[in-house]
């Protein structure tokens, strides 16, 4: 590996340059994607020292599922092999019906979730919610007293789970100056392009100076609102965020292997974006909200704070939004599909996903490594072949 800030990082087992600059994106993320801690500095969540939680096996052929998507018949195994699957599992009735890894990612590999970050985040925000301390209605300058020079100043800590704080964010992923591109170098996935930008997540949050619109107006996705949150977490607790999802998460689902986050410059666990694990361990996430919060033989998340994430509000999810999820909503850092049921996702670009319907007792996990940020086209196959897998199991 290079130690060259600006030169090639990383090195593929056919000896091709990985570009420092371009790590995360299309050839290169189909081996990145799996190898994250051997290009970026890392902290260790700890699976802690109990056993592995069981997740029971029921296999079924899921392969020749068939399905009609844009005037298309296919299948689910098509499906599989043309959208850059890394990882796929689907359980049912909280058993294993189908498990596949592609691309040379094996039952160990950490893979990296790009914003399923936010829904683990979001997760133990919730634990630590309903524990007490901290309250979804308070300012987040309560907790966070140094954004009160920013535009965040007024804004409450459920306006940031849900993205409606109207604080101006440039999520444009190909824009060389927008926001996300900060927040890239200040994380410390990519070099500095400036030097006059943030070096680290905390200044990015203390730049924010403007408002869109008025906290709590509409939604707009912003990836730093994660961040916020997770700086509100650490400050309360006085733990450093791998340690509290290790606490509160990780070591009660009996997860199997550690996880891990990217971590800046100032050791800042990157929370919107930058969590790694194995593709069973995002299955135990997801049953752990199929299953109301209930699992591992313990209520690890309140009832009551799972049901009130499946509610989301559709009349603020607006615009462009609509596309993918005509009837979605968004809600204490997940995205819901239909705003009139309970299905709701963790989702990150580049493909990753973890569906969650609690009617259906049905978790589908995919990982992939998509050549583009977002497609509209392969994200709605997504879903439809989700609707083909639970209309065969349910049947």
């Amino acid at each position: 590996m290079s130690s060259d800030k600006t030169g090639p990082i990383g090195m593929q087992s056919t000896g091709a340059i990985i570009p420092r600059e371009d790590w995360d994106r299309a050839p290169w993320n189909r081996w990145t994607f799996q190898h994250v801690r051997e290009l970026t500095p890392t902290a260790p969540v700890w699976r802690g020292a109990g056993p592995a939680s069981i997740l029971p096996r029921a296999a079924q052929d899921l392969d020749r599922i068939a399905y009609t998507f844009d005037g298309e018949k296919r299948s689910i195994g098509g499906f599989l092999e043309s959208s850059y699957t890394d990882g796929f599992i689907v359980l049912h009735r909280g058993a294993i019906v189908a498990e596949r890894y592609m691309n040379n990612m094996t039952e160990r590999t950490p893979h990296l979730s790009q914003s399923v970050a936010k829904s683990v985040t979001g997760t133990v925000m919730g634990i630590l919610i309903g524990r007490g301390l901290i309250d979804p209605e308070a300012l987040v300058t309560d907790y966070l007293p140094e954004l009160d020079a920013t535009a965040y100043r007024g804004a409450k800590v459920q306006h940031v789970l849900n993205m409606t704080s109207g604080v101006v964010f440039d999520e444009t992923y190909t824009a060389l100056d927008s926001d996300i591109a900060k927040v890239d170098v200040a994380c410390g996935w990519k070099p500095a392009k400036n030097p006059d930008w943030p070096k680290t997540m905390w200044e990015v949050i203390l730049g924010l100076k403007k408002k869109e619109c008025e906290h709590g107006a509409s939604f707009r996705y912003r990836s730093i609102e994660t961040d916020v949150l997770a700086f509100t977490m650490e400050r309360v607790t006085g733990m450093r965020l791998p340690d509290i999802v290790s606490r509160e998460l990780w070591a009660p689902l009996g997860a199997e292997e550690d996880a891990y986050f990217t971590v800046d410059h100032a050791g800042y666990a990157l929370a919107d974006g930058g969590f790694n694990a194995t593709l069973r361990d995002y299955a135990r996430f997801g049953l752990l909200h199929a299953q109301h919060g209930f699992f591992n033989g313990r209520q690890i998340v309140p009832y009551e704070w799972i049901a009130a994430t499946r509610q989301g509000d559709h009349e603020k999810f607006l615009g462009d939004y609509r596309n993918v999820l005509p009837k979605g909503a968004y809600k204490n850092q997940f995205w819901i599909e239909d705003a009139s049921r309970r299905a709701y996702m963790a989702r990150g670009v580049f493909g990753q996903c973890i569906y969650i319907d609690p009617d259906a007792d049905f978790v589908m996990v995919k990982l992939s490594s998509w050549p583009d940020f977002l497609n509209e086209t392969r994200a709605r196959e997504v879903l439809a072949a989700i609707h083909a897998i639970k209309q065969v199991l349910s049947a």
